[in-house]
């Protein structure tokens, strides 16, 4: 339950920064807020892949500012957890579920013929597909 004390009234007694056991390993984000808008009070929730809680909540203030224009102090996170794959809702998370991702190799150069190779070349290589 979130009760209203005014900034005055209250004290930081600490900021720790949080630690993932496991920070090589990406995980589902979601995260619940509430921010004040130029009109109004919101209740939002959003998901986010990344591989630490510290970068999802980078995210959620990049993507806070740039899509909804709010500044991190009319931000109020309520609640931020991990989400197994299956209960994610979101699509731009969903799609990156499963083992069968494929992303296309852009500049891909064939190699000269052994002969033709040098150490120096007085051109530029030509790095798109032939």
């Amino acid at each position: 339950k979130m009760n209203k004390a005014k900034k005055s009234g209250g004290e930081l007694l600490a900021v720790n920064e949080l630690h993932d056991t496991s920070p090589t390993k990406v995980k589902n984000y979601g995260i619940w807020l509430r921010y004040e808008s130029r009109t109004n009070t919101h209740n939002m929730y959003k998901e986010f892949r990344n591989v630490n809680i510290n970068g999802a909540i980078g995210q959620l203030y990049q993507e806070m500012s740039g899509r909804h224009r709010a500044n991190p102090g009319s931000i109020q996170i309520i609640h931020a957890t991990t989400v197994p794959d299956e209960k994610c809702r979101r699509e731009h998370v969903t799609e990156m579920h499963g083992g069968k991702l494929k992303f296309p190799i852009i500049r891909k150069m064939p190699h000269a013929i052994k002969k033709l190779r040098t150490t120096f070349k007085a051109s530029r290589p030509t790095t798109f597909v032939r």
